[in-house]
């Protein structure tokens, strides 16, 4: 039986003019909307139907089973107003059956893929007034659908009691002043993820693991750490929360393989298609740190970028490690395909593109 979500509006909503504010300069998850959307599972009866609130503080128990165990998923996607005032979102579905593999993984309760299709629906409809204008340029508002154990008990078991959430907080542009190439760190002596682990679910721990290595990388200005597998320390697997792209000079867009470790971005699924319209052969296959070394100095790899839903698309600079580092594509900005794939992609989510592909689904 389908979840209904039935509204109970916001007492205190956020005024126009403060709400006006934000918007001018919301950056990335600092202010969040004026409600949100709840749903309780329970072991023998199920999910309970959603609502739609206030936003405000969950009350748990200390001993509630994320705290202990970190049982918990996440998703993220974004709303984009188009310039009929319409709200659109980019590919829920796919977003939907990773939250359940996901879920799956982690011993949590699967959600119907409709009712997680309709907790957004409900979101941005009580909240469009939150959603970006058409004519913000890259604004959009950010979608964080979660899942987190809520049972108060201290026991290595699933949680018999799960609470799923939906927030949303406007984003500003990732770039601003332009899209520039990130620097990248190589991680020798960290693992993002191990095999028969976590590291293709979307669950919080995976991100945990990867921050001794951003310390790491910002100590030695870079922007982000790139891991390696854990086994064998030599195959290229992803960014602490991207996936990453080669451009061959033979016209390859080559992108690691999924192996069980890796993360099935959303944004990297729809690249991989992308690349066939741009005369591009997509390719997946390992990829070992040796040959992206090698060819950034041999101009076998032309340019190479990492991708995710915050910032779409990221050039990336230079490769650094302890003693040495490498260049790769233009200096100081975007490589042509890095800018096409990007634009082409803003272009769907916007509306200002023909979506060929059935991609969008409409929000509001």
């Amino acid at each position: 039986m389908a979840l209904t979500f039935p509204m109970t509006p916001n007492p205190a909503p956020r005024a126009d003019a403060e709400r006006a504010e934000i918007l001018s300069n919301p950056g990335f998850g600092q202010k969040f909307s004026d409600h949100m959307v709840v749903s309780i599972w329970r072991e023998g009866s199920g999910w309970g139907d959603g609502e739609v609130k206030a936003y405000g503080p969950f009350q748990l128990d200390p001993a509630a089973a994320v705290l202990h165990y970190a049982q918990e998923i996440f998703e993220g996607m974004k709303a984009y107003r188009h310039e009929d005032g319409s709200v659109w979102t980019f590919r829920p579905e796919k977003n939907a059956a990773r939250f359940n593999r996901s879920a799956n993984r982690l011993a949590l309760p699967e959600i119907d893929e409709n009712d997680f299709v309709e907790s957004l629906k409900a979101l941005v409809k009580a909240d469009e007034s939150w959603v970006p204008a058409f004519d913000a340029g890259e604004a959009s508002l950010y979608l964080r659908p979660f899942m987190f154990a809520s049972e108060a008990f201290l026991g290595v078991r699933p949680s018999r009691e799960v609470t799923y959430c939906v927030i949303a907080s406007p984003a500003g542009a990732y770039f601003k002043g332009g899209v520039k190439p990130v620097s990248l760190w190589l991680s020798r002596d960290y693992s993002r993820a191990g095999v028969g682990g976590t590291g293709a679910a979307k669950c919080g721990g995976n991100y945990a693991s990867s921050l001794a290595a951003q310390i790491e990388a910002n100590e030695r200005g870079c922007d982000q750490s790139v891991f390696l597998d854990s086994v064998e320390g030599k195959y290229v697997e992803e960014l602490g929360g991207m996936n990453v792209f080669f451009v061959t000079k033979d016209g390859e867009l080559v992108t690691p393989q999924l192996t069980g470790t890796i993360l099935e971005g959303v944004t990297r699924d729809s690249i991989l298609e992308l690349a066939k319209d741009l005369g591009l052969t997509p390719v997946e296959r390992r990829v070992t740190i040796e040959e992206w070394i090698e060819g950034c100095n041999d101009g076998t790899i032309s340019e190479i970028f990492a991708c995710g839903t915050a910032a779409v698309v990221t050039p990336v600079g230079r490769l650094v490690w302890t003693d040495g580092e490498v260049t790769s594509g233009p200096e100081g900005e975007a490589g042509p395909y890095a800018t096409k794939i990007r634009e082409a992609l803003l272009a769907i989510q916007k509306g200002t593109a023909e979506d060929t592909r059935g991609w969008m689904t409409r929000l509001v």
